[in-house]
């Protein structure tokens, strides 16, 4: 059969005006019995990896996660993952991961497995060390003294896998601590 370039083009507009005309495909029930994932908690979240947002649907059975894929719903993403956001699922079940709190004191070659309320202690006291440490209340400028009431000893950033809410309780704590440099993920 010999095609012509103008049969070509009618076919193919014809094409793409039946699939703009037809809509997205249909979405399968997540109960339908063809489906792997048929009696699993389903959960939504947000890809952590970079600052787009991308809406992941997580299935686990157990507590254990056993599928990650990307949500058809989301308006971001509609249901497209990068390599990253696909590769997901092994992030979260890996043998090499951590799940306990590991330290390893200055000068020392091993490391202790230490506790959660240790870890968050820990990092309580170091924060307040700095922050008194670093504390500048008044500075002068040209003759002027200004009150700043800053902390130039640490840094905050937050994260793309935040929503506006924590972003915000971030921020504020940031501030309350006198942090000068406060950031975000996705400006950077």
């Amino acid at each position: 059969m010999d095609v012509s370039r103008r049969n070509f083009l009618k076919g193919s507009a014809l094409a793409a005006g039946s699939l703009a005309v037809s809509g997205r495909p249909a979405q399968a029930d997540p109960d339908s019995p063809e489906l792997r994932t048929k009696g699993l908690e389903t959960h939504t979240t947000v890809c952590p990896y970079c600052a787009v947002g991308c809406g992941m649907i997580v299935h686990t059975k157990d507590g254990k996660i056993v599928n990650i894929e990307g949500d058809v719903e989301h308006p971001i993403n509609e249901g497209s993952l990068c390599s990253k956001g696909s590769a997901m699922f092994q992030v979260a079940n890996n043998d090499r991961r951590l799940t306990k709190v590991q330290y390893r004191a200055p000068n020392s070659d091993q490391w202790e497995e230490k506790s959660w309320d240790w870890a968050m202690e820990r990092i309580a006291g170091l924060m307040k060390e700095t922050r008194d440490r670093n504390f500048v209340e008044q500075e002068q400028v040209n003759g002027t003294t200004y009150r700043v009431n800053r902390n130039q000893g640490m840094a905050m950033l937050g994260g793309a896998a935040l929503d506006n809410e924590e972003c915000y309780l971030l921020s504020k704590f940031a501030r309350a601590m006198g942090v000068a440099y406060l950031e975000h993920q996705a400006r950077i």
